[in-house]
């Protein structure tokens, strides 16, 4: 997924997330706001208040990469999220030349504060420490993480947890990945911190680190398309026992939160969600779980 030059998603077989995707989380709607109930009548492009009237302004990050967004081009409705962002975009009433995109990074989508969007989508977790700076909707996408490393890592034969504890691991600041080493694998050594996931691309092939853990749709692609001689370990149990899923940020206490929530859930009941994976996920067939 981190590449300056993302090439075209090669779909890995068919898809076996639907096979294994987690229960709900505790709190369904991802903030408290979306638990409000809202009506269809309520929740439309004439009643809804949006940054812009009439528009539906949506944020992510520069770059972003596959199976999520196809050559870093948002707009272009390519890639999982992009198809979501105009699905949820669509069950609100709003067309898609009334979607405006709007460049946010990681951190800056969901630190406190003011946002330049209506919603932001970037593979954010729903977290309760998250979820005290901005609101989440429901979720979107169920996810495990998994660890990636050169065929020449000592780690390639790791068939456990602990075969990975002697191993110096790295993933993207404040992302669940990061969360997932330090609850879950617990190593001796202190994990490597990178602002992208391109600069922890760039530090396996050069060898500063001996294995990355970032999503799993992400681990497939880097595997297939981006690292030469590269595969995954296998995927980690979730941090915390919790299931990880992902939802769309809003600024905290929005107006839209329930209703992007009520589009969500409608997305995934019609089984639209479903069909988005199966068309631009991979997967996870062959990543077994480390304990």
């Amino acid at each position: 997924m981190r590449t300056l030059r993302p090439r075209p998603l090669v779909l890995l077989g068919a898809v076996a997330l639907l096979a294994t995707a987690a229960c709900a989380p505790e709190d369904d709607t991802g903030g408290g706001a979306a638990a409000a109930s809202s009506s269809a009548s309520t929740c439309s492009p004439a009643t809804m208040t949006t940054r812009t009237p009439g528009k539906f302004t949506v944020g992510t990050d520069d770059p972003v990469y596959e199976p999520w967004f196809v050559d870093n081009k948002p707009d272009s409705g390519q890639g999982f999220e992009s198809a979501v962002a105009y699905a949820v975009a669509t069950k609100l009433g709003y067309g898609k030349d009334a979607v405006v995109w709007t460049r946010v990074t990681f951190n800056n989508a969901i630190a406190p504060g003011v946002k330049p969007y209506d919603v932001d989508i970037n593979e954010f977790s729903i977290t309760e420490d998250r979820k005290k700076a901005v609101d989440f909707s429901s979720p979107y996408y169920d996810v495990t993480q998994a660890v990636i490393a050169l065929k020449s890592s000592k780690i390639a034969g790791a068939k456990s947890l602990s075969d990975l504890r002697v191993a110096k691991l790295g993933a993207q600041v404040g992302s669940t990945s990061y969360r997932a080493i330090t609850e879950v694998v617990k190593p001796a050594a202190q994990p490597a911190v990178f602002n992208t996931n391109d600069d922890a691309k760039t530090a396996l092939q050069n060898g500063q680190i001996d294995g990355l853990v970032v999503d799993l749709p992400t681990a497939f692609y880097m595997t297939s398309a981006e690292i030469d001689n590269s595969l995954i370990i296998g995927q980690l149990p979730q941090p915390s026992g919790a299931p990880e899923q992902f939802g769309l940020v809003l600024d905290k206490g929005s107006r839209l939160t329930a209703c992007v929530s009520q589009a969500v859930d409608a997305l995934r009941s019609d089984g639209t969600l479903a069909n988005l994976q199966k068309q631009w996920l991979a997967q996870v067939a062959g990543a077994p779980e480390l304990k």
